[in-house]
């Protein structure tokens, strides 16, 4: 399955025992997301290591995982939709991730309710994932 996944989902990657994390390495799950993504996970560093008590060095090590889990896709390939999602958008910080979704014809995996408003990407919360049986038994492989 393929999603974009928002800057909050890509935050859960760093907690010990991420649902994300556990998608990613028990199924066939592939990620998209933009590329400044990476540059708020390091504007938000100091709260993502006071919330997971991690090491910087383990946040490092988790980051360069990420990286590698998660296709992040430059401004340019998107570019032209911008614009159109700013008229639907409320909060600025989220019309990257609909236009992507959009430009990418994938569902956005967010656990913002604002963004389920809009009707023109579809907007899977975490609990609508677990309710799939292959996500379900992704995370849970003993039940």
């Amino acid at each position: 399955m393929e999603l974009v996944a928002d800057t909050n989902v890509l935050y859960t990657f760093f907690w010990k025992g991420s649902i994300v994390r556990r998608f990613l390495m028990r199924m066939d799950l592939e990620l998209f997301s933009p590329e400044f993504a990476l540059e708020e996970i390091n504007s938000h560093k100091s709260d993502i290591l006071k919330k997971t008590r991690l090491s910087e060095k383990e946040f490092e090590e988790i980051k360069r995982d990420l990286a590698v889990a998660v296709s992040f896709i430059p401004i340019e390939e998107y570019r032209e939709l911008l614009k159109h999602f700013e008229k639907l958008c409320p909060d600025s910080q989220d019309i990257d991730f609909l236009a992507l979704a959009s430009k990418l014809k994938l569902p956005l995996w967010s656990n913002d309710g604002a963004l389920k408003r809009q009707k023109e990407v579809n907007v899977l919360f975490t609990s609508d994932l677990l309710k799939m049986p292959e996500f379900f038994k992704a995370i849970f492989p003993e039940r």
